[in-house]
């Protein structure tokens, strides 16, 4: 059974997180959710931990029962580590190493492989610090699923919507050879 932490940032694409982790669960991984704060303002912790069927992972500092940090164990258990939707502001703290939330910390921690889906406003996106701060992510092996064009959450169309949920999964069962 795979094991995939997933991280949800503070985008109306949370939304598409839903569906992503009834794919993933359906297919037999093991789903594990990191929400910033930003993200759940958006979609409830609830519903992640419902969908998912393990708790919701939400504050660094969080009493637990026995030690164990949570972002380090989270980082070393899973096989894979997807950040959608990922926000221009996750990129930005990706490419400078930052580490001052649970998601972060995570994402920095972690060995395996790291996968992020960006949403985003096309102006953020095409945006150069955006695009030099992407660029840093590749290099540093990171993969990207680009955005897809269409219809924005502000109103205008561009390129910005985190890809369709279905073709996130497909992406990651060929990277962890479909299974």
């Amino acid at each position: 059974m795979k094991t995939v932490v997933l991280g949800i940032t503070g985008s109306i694409a949370a939304y598409k997180a839903c569906e992503l982790t009834r794919l993933m669960v359906k297919a037999g991984w093991s789903v594990h959710v990191i929400m910033t704060e930003a993200a759940r303002k958006f979609v409830a912790p609830l519903t992640f931990q419902t969908l998912s069927r393990n708790p919701v992972e939400t504050d660094a500092f969080a009493p637990v029962a026995a030690w164990e940090p949570g972002h380090i164990a989270l980082a070393e258990r899973a096989d894979l580590m997807l950040v959608a939707p990922c926000t221009a502001n996750f990129i930005a703290k990706l490419a400078h190493g930052f580490a001052d939330d649970l998601l972060a910390s995570t994402a920095l921690a972690t060995r395996a492989p790291l996968v992020i889906a960006p949403a985003m406003n096309s102006g953020m996106w095409d945006n150069p610090a955006t695009q030099e701060n992407l660029d840093t992510l590749r290099r540093r092996n990171i993969s990207i699923i680009a955005p897809a064009e269409g219809e924005l959450a502000c109103g205008t169309c561009g390129n910005g919507r985190m890809e369709d949920p279905q073709k996130i999964f497909d992406f990651l069962r060929e990277l962890t050879g479909n299974s």
